[in-house]
């Protein structure tokens, strides 16, 4: 195996090497979190405010889709991180091979299935009233381009999990800045509405499928394959699926609250509301990419370092990481906090969407300050292994407290419910997680 480049993560000072992995990685859910920014704002203000709204229906079924990826990614990730620290390169290869396999076998499925079943589909995620027809343009468009974003993310993080960190921040911002590009092409000036944003969503999936599959093809990867690699082996996939399943209950969980609020929100205040809440969530995916761009830079130190039996390392990251990304989070919530009317301009002149937005956009971001523990600290079991531990406490801010949280509070508080639900789960779900994570370090680390 060729050591100098995954080695590093054993052998730099914690700080330098979490720095070198989390800037290009936050570099990249930046541009990544612009391409679906600048996206939204075009569409706001080409086509109008219900656009929005039909695309926050879509975004989660696509991104549940593509998040199988992600999720066969990491899992994968995660062993092939702990390989190369043992200095096994054969279960590395044979690992991204089956990563390979399964990623396409799953995700067209689940395409072809959703596309059955569209009808049914956009309606139970909100695509009501208005927001129905322009939703089934979109949808039935960027479904097409969702297997390309799947085997795209999945490589993503197989490239981070080397040590090469640069090349997943091109990965991403290649297809973000094809995507504003086509945005401009198509929707502006072809004038191609609904279906020029789709247009212009999926064929940026095919260009980052086309860097990722270069990046592997060409001599920059340590993983090659061989074909009989790409026969799915039982006991790969079982663990792949284990630590993956993390990724996927999370974007599962996410998908489901987006049908929740989107049904939530639709009954108290109409399209409206929906449009409110999509601002809030391109937000959500923007504001905090560099605390997710820590959170990536963390996983792979942190399983490297593990695999390689050096605890002390792991400790240092696990406290280091969360340091770095509370002080990042802690920015993002001031200027959130004081400009929340000027964010919302930027995506749209609509008067009632205007004024319903900025309070929501507070009541949301809250708790940011101290979201980074939570965040650091399920990916720490995930970087080790440990899928179930590392599950419940991802799911634990989105899925066990959150969902609960806005089906109940709304029916006392009315809308406003929804909104304060988000940072009472934030609150509860960090504590529990510092808890557990205390407890863990203590008892492994030592």
């Amino acid at each position: 195996m060729n050591k100098n480049n995954s080695s590093s993560l054993g052998i730099e000072p914690i700080p330098k090497i979490l720095l070198k992995q989390a800037l290009p990685a936050s570099v990249g859910i930046l541009v990544m979190s612009l391409n679906i920014l600048v996206d939204t704002i075009f569409v706001g203000q080409w086509i109008g405010s219900i656009a929005i709204a039909a695309i926050n229906v879509v975004l989660p079924v696509s991104f549940f889709i593509a998040a199988l990826g992600m999720a066969i990614g990491i899992g994968g990730s995660s062993i092939i991180s702990r390989a190369l620290g043992s200095d096994n390169i054969k279960k590395a290869r044979y690992t991204f091979a089956n990563q390979i396999t399964l990623t396409i076998i799953i995700t067209v499925s689940f395409v072809l299935f959703g596309l059955f079943f569209i009808e049914s589909i956009i309606p139970m995620f909100g695509g009501k009233g208005m927001i129905y027809e322009p939703s089934k343009i979109y949808y039935t468009i960027v479904l097409y381009g969702v297997p390309f974003l799947a085997l795209s993310m999945m490589g993503n993080t197989v490239i981070r999990a080397e040590g090469k960190p640069k090349y997943a921040m091109y990965a991403m911002m290649i297809p973000s800045v094809g995507n504003i590009v086509l945005d401009i092409i198509f929707i502006k000036y072809l004038d191609m509405g609904m279906a020029g944003a789709a247009w212009a969503t999926t064929g940026s999936y095919v260009l980052c499928f086309m860097f990722v599959f270069w990046f592997f093809a060409s001599n920059k990867s340590e993983l090659k394959i061989k074909m009989h690699y790409l026969i799915l082996n039982n006991s790969i996939v079982r663990e792949i699926s284990s630590l993956g399943s993390i990724t996927l209950a999370r974007q599962a969980t996410v998908s489901v609250t987006y049908l929740l609020m989107n049904n939530i929100l639709y009954n108290y205040g109409g399209e409206v509301s929906v449009t409110a809440y999509a601002i809030v969530g391109r937000m959500m995916m923007f504001a905090l990419f560099p605390v997710y761009g820590i959170t990536q830079g963390f996983l792979p130190i942190a399983s490297y370092n593990y695999g390689a039996k050096n605890y002390i390392r792991v400790k240092e990251v696990i406290y280091t990481a969360i340091q770095y990304a509370s002080f990042f989070a802690t920015l993002v919530f001031l200027v959130l906090m004081i400009f929340p009317e000027s964010i919302t301009r930027v995506f749209t002149s609509e008067v009632n969407v205007i004024k319903e937005t900025p309070p929501a956009m507070r009541w949301v971001f809250l708790a940011t300050p101290i979201i980074a523990i939570q965040l650091i600290g399920a990916a720490y079991f995930q970087a080790i292994g440990k899928a179930k531990i590392g599950l419940v406490l991802a799911l634990l801010r989105q899925g066990i407290l959150f969902v609960p949280l806005i089906l109940i509070l709304p029916l006392f508080f009315g809308e406003i419910g929804v909104w304060v639900s988000f940072p009472i789960s934030d609150l509860l779900a960090t504590i529990i997680t510092w808890i557990v994570l205390l407890r863990e370090t203590k008892k492994r680390l030592l």
